[in-house]
């Protein structure tokens, strides 16, 4: 048991120290409100108690009111340190506090700023644009012997299958590599009217008066791909091979500038194309004095032979133009080389075969 000498003693000495430390609390509380700055560790502790209430107000929408400023204040024992070292974050918080015209765009200065978006209009006018980068012209004009001089530009259908038809005769051509077409129909009607179709289905059309056909007269015959025919007119009394046979070999085509002085021949149609479509018209005067004889004949060839073929007629009469089907059976191929000929077509149709 400790004497009572001793144990008086060590209660002085601990008020000692209690009143020497008060003393130095004191001494840096005098020193916080003078307005010097805390020691380093103790500005460090402060603010390592401060970040909750700070990030949570920091992160209140500018058009909410923050909390009240009572929840950011810290124990009365930290008031000295707070009012120096955290005074520029609570400036920062504090300041979108007052609710001023300029923290809410108004909708003029939205519309400043915002990025203008596109008008309906700008899409409108793209497409008259884009019809411009891709035009299509079609014209008629008279040619000699009542022919029709075709000219199409189409830049956007280069070296394309194109489709021409004209008062039911129907052939394929081919446009150049810039996307035109020079060629010439031999017209069937005086009021003609020529349309091309193009492979997308879209098609322009175009019309001329021909009135130069009103002396002639003509017949034709067209079809499609491997079922081919050859068209004759054996003018004078001529046969096959002779002077006045008008045909794919001798097709007896006028000078150009000059008007025929008999029946010619017009080739139609380009075989390169896909699935072609080829016809060839016979032209002669309309002339009582010249009867020339008509005849279609189809060669048995490995290609036709043993299947039926298909064709059509066309023939002007009286300002129209009568178009009829035509059906031909070919024998088996054990006959290839013969031909098939049917004779009479104009007015009657019949069949013979010859060797």
């Amino acid at each position: 048991m400790e004497e009572p000498m001793v144990v008086d003693m060590k209660r002085r000495l601990a008020r000692g120290i209690a009143v020497i430390a008060i003393a130095l609390g004191a001494g840096q509380l005098v020193q916080g409100m003078s307005g010097k700055a805390p020691p380093q560790h103790a500005a460090e502790n402060h603010l390592a108690k401060s970040p909750k209430a700070i990030e949570r107000v920091a992160a209140t929408d500018v058009g909410e009111k923050p909390a009240p400023m009572v929840a950011l204040e810290a124990p009365a024992m930290a008031k000295p340190a707070l009012s120096k070292a955290a005074a520029p974050v609570i400036a920062s918080v504090t300041a979108p506090v007052a609710e001023t015209p300029a923290l809410k765009p108004t909708p003029a200065a939205m519309a400043e700023t915002a990025p203008a978006a596109p008008t309906p209009m700008a899409e409108i006018t793209t497409q008259p644009a884009l019809a411009d980068a891709c035009p299509v012209s079609l014209e008629l004009s008279n040619a000699d012997n009542a022919l029709i001089a075709v000219t199409l530009v189409a830049p956007c259908h280069a070296d394309e299958r194109v489709v021409l038809k004209h008062a039911g005769l129907t052939v394929t051509a081919k446009t150049t590599l810039t996307g035109a077409l020079f060629t010439d129909l031999p017209a069937l009607m005086q009021a003609a009217e020529v349309e091309v179709m193009f492979k997308d289905n879209s098609s322009v059309t175009a019309s001329v008066s021909v009135p130069e056909l009103a002396a002639l007269r003509r017949f034709a015959v067209q079809w499609q791909q491997d079922d081919a025919f050859q068209l004759h007119g054996f003018e004078g009394g001529s046969d096959f091979g002779g002077p006045g046979d008008v045909s794919a070999t001798t097709p007896h085509q006028p000078i150009a500038g000059a008007p025929a002085k008999g029946g010619f021949l017009t080739l139609l149609g380009d075989a390169s194309t896909d699935l072609p479509m080829l016809a060839q018209v016979y032209t002669y005067p309309k002339d009582s004095q010249i009867k020339p004889e008509i005849v279609v004949e189809a060669a048995v060839t490995a290609t036709t032979c043993g299947r039926e073929l298909l064709g059509q007629t066309l023939q002007t009469a009286a300002g129209t133009v009568k178009v009829s089907d035509m059906s031909l059976a070919m024998p088996d191929c054990d006959a290839v080389g013969d031909y098939l000929v049917l004779k009479n077509i104009v007015p009657d149709m019949t069949i013979a075969s010859s060797n």
